[in-house]
């Protein structure tokens, strides 16, 4: 019995450091992707963008609301679970249940922007002639159509499943890890699938990108290697957010053949999480050179600007000696 009790308590500990921790990982990927959503929705309302980037920097924009808004889901859930940890309150409630719901969809979200972001560069690459499917306005509602139509998937598996309940030990409504046909389903929807069109597009850009061999200018030549070295960064960035999904994933299949669920399964699947949201928000930054640059940009146009200016007053004074 005392045996049990101290691996209850060893077990409550490390509960609330992954939390601890999480919390800490969270709180960095939303201040990051505040500040460069802030930066991109600037440089956007006052026309700082290239016209042929405009599409590129509104998918990062895109990709990095959803990043702060599941991240900051992420921290609700951590501060719970630390609450419920050192006062032993349950928190159970409606509004739970609806943050369960809103996890899923965020997550989903977040990777369809991914989705969105290749299917662009597919567009931009391979078929370059079709210029409706290069149209900002279009990138601009596909996330609306996207949200609306995952939102109606995912409540009909989740409800019918009956997934969603309150975890009482983490202190937070979320689809149980333990249901596999609902968790199974979900995964399909909001990571396999998306995971899988994306592969296929970068590996058909990639290929695309070898055939062309000498058959294009040298323009296009240097343009298409730089796209093709973004595609890697963007593939090994998304293989790495794969590998640390990798944790959550053994340990549901370990209950899966053992039948015993570990008393921290949450808690891991969502440190992991909360560890790709922080990378994302900063790799992405050095990854997307348009992205990049806007950002930088805000820093050395201050910086550039009294300079034209001095420039500027310097070409007056010689104009106005050369007409004396």
């Amino acid at each position: 019995m005392q045996a049990s009790i101290m691996i209850s308590d060893q077990t409550k500990t490390n509960g609330f450091i992954l939390s601890s921790a999480s919390l800490g990982f969270s709180t960095f990927a939303c201040l990051i992707s505040s500040i460069v959503f802030l930066i991109i929705v600037y440089h956007l309302y006052y026309n700082h963008v290239k016209r042929e980037d405009k599409i590129t920097v509104v998918l990062c924009g895109h990709i990095y609301l959803a990043i702060l808004i599941y991240s900051l889901i992420l921290l609700s859930m951590n501060i719970r679970s630390i609450l419920g940890d050192l006062y032993k309150q349950s928190f159970d409630s409606s509004w739970c249940i609806f943050f369960g719901y809103l996890t899923v969809v965020l997550f989903s979200m977040l990777t369809m922007n991914f989705v969105n972001q290749a299917f662009y560069r597919l567009i931009r690459i391979v078929y370059s002639q079709n210029r409706w499917f290069q149209s900002l306005k279009l990138y601009m509602i596909l996330p609306i159509i996207e949200i609306t139509i995952l939102t109606c998937i995912l409540l009909c598996i989740l409800m019918s499943l009956n997934s969603v309940t309150y975890l009482p030990n983490d202190q937070f409504c979320h689809p149980t890890f333990t249901n596999i046909p609902s968790i199974l389903s979900t995964a399909v929807v909001v990571y396999i699938g998306p995971f899988c069109c994306i592969s296929f597009i970068y590996l058909h850009i990639t290929r695309f990108i070898h055939q062309q061999g000498n058959k294009q200018t040298l323009v296009i030549k240097q343009r298409q290697a730089r796209d093709l070295l973004i595609i890697r960064r963007i593939l090994i960035i998304v293989s790495l957010l794969f590998i640390l999904a990798l944790p959550g994933m053994i340990l549901i299949f370990m209950f899966i053949i053992t039948g015993e669920e570990h008393p921290l399964l949450a808690r891991i699947t969502f440190f992991t999480v909360s560890i790709s949201e922080a990378g994302l928000s900063v790799a992405l930054l050095f990854s997307i050179p348009q992205l990049k640059n806007i950002v930088l940009n805000l820093r050395t146009t201050r910086a550039v600007m009294p300079v034209n200016r001095t420039v500027q007053g310097t070409i007056q004074m010689k104009t106005i000696t050369g007409t004396q």
